[in-house]
């Protein structure tokens, strides 16, 4: 065998050269240990997810106007927690701002708020996806604690088994009425859709100009449609949805809304607009309407007087042995993955949430937490603003329709761009019936849902 040998001066450059590329080699794996070794440090495994950093600094909550003042409390009940309140829409009528700012931060790698407030009941349906939400039910929130929500309340949170936003308030649907006038005019409170029917006929032929409710929101469908078993949102499965704004259950509940909105016992203006304010707050005999109307629209937007309104359940079909109703928002609690204040996070979260000196004495919405729910109810009770018991709000929290779901897409902005105009151009609900349902498969479909009927 020949062995071919460099000369001398050729393997002493090969040498220095083979020791500037060990050197480097060297250098880069060091490198690559200390970057490897960087990343570990950042992220830990725990609670089901891969936890940032920890760090002092402070906790920043987004919330909407409403909660603003929750989180107010919580800041002076806590001085010890740096506490940075932002306020936002709370992607209010489906607005997405939640969901497009965080793509702009999973963008930029930075700007994540540690917990925020939505007043929509479907941001886990891109939450999850965008590794934005944790899961709450892994580690970070006892089991004790979650069991103790109604039931079905955190349903809207769970994805694939994992609880990962905690609900705020249930916005189960009740018929609220003014006592006083009721007795006045000798009405009794409608128990079926049939006698609400006949008693909005009534009122439109001997007190003219009086309601027995409004169509004019976006969240309208939510009322009435949802409460009258219309499958027009039924979610089947994280990316399905069956629609049917043509069924039996729809049509009826159009035709009677129809009537009323002709004969004027049903407004079409919106609670929350300056018009029905000024004009038609001291004429509302009746109004189906979820739970927070009592104080959000009655008490604080129309400044109807104490020991006025009344609450009942909200009218059955007659002979449906099973009770339904609608759900109009009560809005979730997230949690950041991101979140580099885990612990302040979780405790601020679980006390918006559970604590009664919030939720059972101070929300405006019937709390999710049964035991808050509770306190709630007592609390206003003894307010003295209600005439007679609200048993019907505590029934009526377990009576949501199931059929009814929370996609990603918006029923409300649909509603609103499809719907609301045509009724304030005289069409009615019925005639309309066809292009809600064009208007939901097209927006269900944008987002990626196979929809069917």
């Amino acid at each position: 065998m020949t062995v071919n040998k460099p000369p001398a001066g050729a393997k002493a450059v090969s040498s220095r050269r083979r020791a500037v590329v060990l050197a480097a080699c060297a250098a880069t794996l060091a490198v690559t240990v200390s970057a490897c070794d960087g990343a570990s440090a950042q992220k830990t495994t725990k609670d089901g997810f891969a936890q940032a950093a920890q760090t002092d600094g402070a906790l920043t909550v987004w919330v909407d106007a409403t909660r603003t003042e929750a989180a107010k409390q919580y800041q002076a009940l806590h001085p010890e927690v740096k506490l940075d309140i932002v306020s936002y829409d709370g992607d209010a009528n489906g607005s997405n701002y939640l969901q497009t700012k965080v793509q702009l931060f999973n963008r930029t790698g930075k700007g994540w708020p540690d917990v925020v407030f939505s007043s929509q009941n479907n941001e886990t349906t891109w939450a999850v996806d965008a590794g934005f939400a944790a899961p709450l039910d892994k580690g970070l929130v006892p089991a004790d604690t979650l069991g103790k929500f109604a039931k079905g309340a955190n349903d809207v949170c769970t994805v694939n088994g994992t609880v990962y936003c905690l609900r705020n308030d249930l916005s189960q649907a009740v018929l609220w009425y003014n006592a006083p006038l009721m007795q006045q005019f000798g009405y009794t409170v409608p128990k079926t859709w049939e006698e609400y029917q006949q008693l909005g006929v009534k009122v439109a032929a001997e007190h003219p100009g009086y309601l027995v409710g409004d169509a004019g929101d976006s969240f309208t469908p939510e009322i009435y449609l949802w409460a009258g078993k219309c499958g027009a949102n039924h979610i089947t499965g994280p990316k399905a949805v069956s629609a049917d704004t043509g069924s039996e259950n729809c049509t009826r509940m159009a035709k009677l809304m129809d009537g009323l909105i002709k004969n004027r016992s049903l407004s079409v203006s919106g609670v929350f607009s300056t018009d029905f304010a000024k004009n038609e707050a001291d004429k509302v005999l009746l109004m189906p309407g979820p739970a927070w109307f009592g104080g959000a629209v009655f008490r604080d937007t129309l400044k109807i007087p104490d020991k006025t309104v009344g609450v009942a359940p909200i009218p059955q079909w007659q002979g449906d042995t099973a009770p339904s109703t609608g759900n109009v928002g009560g809005g979730t609690w997230l949690l950041s993955q991101h979140s580099t204040h885990l612990k302040a996070a979780t405790d601020f979260l679980t006390w918006v949430t559970t604590d009664n000196a919030y939720q059972g004495e101070k929300a405006p919405g019937f709390p999710a937490y049964a035991p808050a729910a509770e306190n709630w109810l007592k609390a206003q009770a003894a307010s003295g603003y209600f005439a007679g018991d609200l048993g019907a709000l505590q029934d009526a929290s377990s009576q949501v329709w199931p059929g009814w779901g929370s996609g990603q897409f918006s029923q409300e902005a649909i509603w609103a761009a499809t719907v609301k105009p045509g009724l304030t151009q005289g069409q009615t609900i019925e005639s309309l019936l066809p292009a809600w349902q064009d208007s939901i498969v097209k927006h269900a479909e944008s987002y990626g849902y196979k929809v069917s009927k």
